[in-house]
């Protein structure tokens, strides 16, 4: 496809750190216990969704789902569509498994790896109803810019998974980053805005106890829905 092979994963710029944290040894037991059921052990092979899942379905893609308040909400209160996580913090991994164990999710499936590797390797063409990414690391300093996620060949990256009318939907707190995402999504020719400028939160996506905080402070939240074309 015209401009994935621009990405080489193993040479570009990551867009993350890896801030491990300390597990609790709830969070430990989950990862050794739970993954079997909801992890997928990704290799850098192709996946087949539905083999993944055991059925055909609508399916959504989370990157950075942090401690997974968003994915889980989305999850338990839409059983006809699955959802799969992305995410590379392990104790935020292993929250939401003992969350997804608790609500009994059998739509949830989590990948720990870095998403642009997922988004070459693994997921075939035309296979996801929408992407979401919810607050990314913002890089605010100008010099770290370069490590922002959303860039032109992510998106290209992104318009190869998702199926034609499929959406990308980005939420973030910085309007300096609200303002870089929406000028690169506006030059991409893959995609075209739902809304006229930034978008309203729609139903769908729950506010975090992040966000509601940051509400009580005054703080601002941007939310941007593309279609791929």
């Amino acid at each position: 496809m015209r401009g994935v092979a621009q990405i080489d994963p193993r040479r570009s710029v990551r867009s993350f750190v890896r801030r491990e944290g300390r597990l609790t040894g709830g969070q430990q037991r989950a990862l050794e216990t739970l993954w079997p059921r909801f992890g997928i052990d990704f290799d850098g092979l192709r996946l087949d969704l539905d083999q993944v899942f055991c059925r055909q379905a609508p399916r959504v893609l989370e990157i950075g789902f942090g401690d997974g308040e968003s994915l889980l909400y989305m999850a338990a209160n839409d059983p006809g569509t699955d959802y799969l996580g992305v995410e590379v913090h392990r104790p935020g991994v292993g929250h939401l498994l003992l969350q997804a164990q608790a609500l009994d999710l059998s739509n949830l499936r989590v990948i720990s790896a870095d998403a642009v590797v997922v988004l070459t390797d693994g997921l075939p063409e035309a296979s996801l109803d929408r992407v979401q990414i919810f607050f990314p690391d913002p890089w605010p300093k100008k010099r770290h810019h370069k490590r922002r996620l959303i860039q032109p060949d992510f998106l290209r990256l992104t318009a190869r998974a998702l199926k034609p009318g499929g959406r990308l939907h980005l939420a973030t707190d910085w309007e300096d980053y609200a303002g870089h995402m929406r000028q690169v999504l506006e030059a991409a020719e893959d995609f075209v805005n739902t809304a006229n400028g930034f978008a309203p939160r729609p139903a769908y996506r729950p506010l975090t106890r992040f966000e509601r905080r940051g509400q009580r402070l005054g703080h601002g939240v941007w939310e941007l829905i593309f279609q791929r074309r």
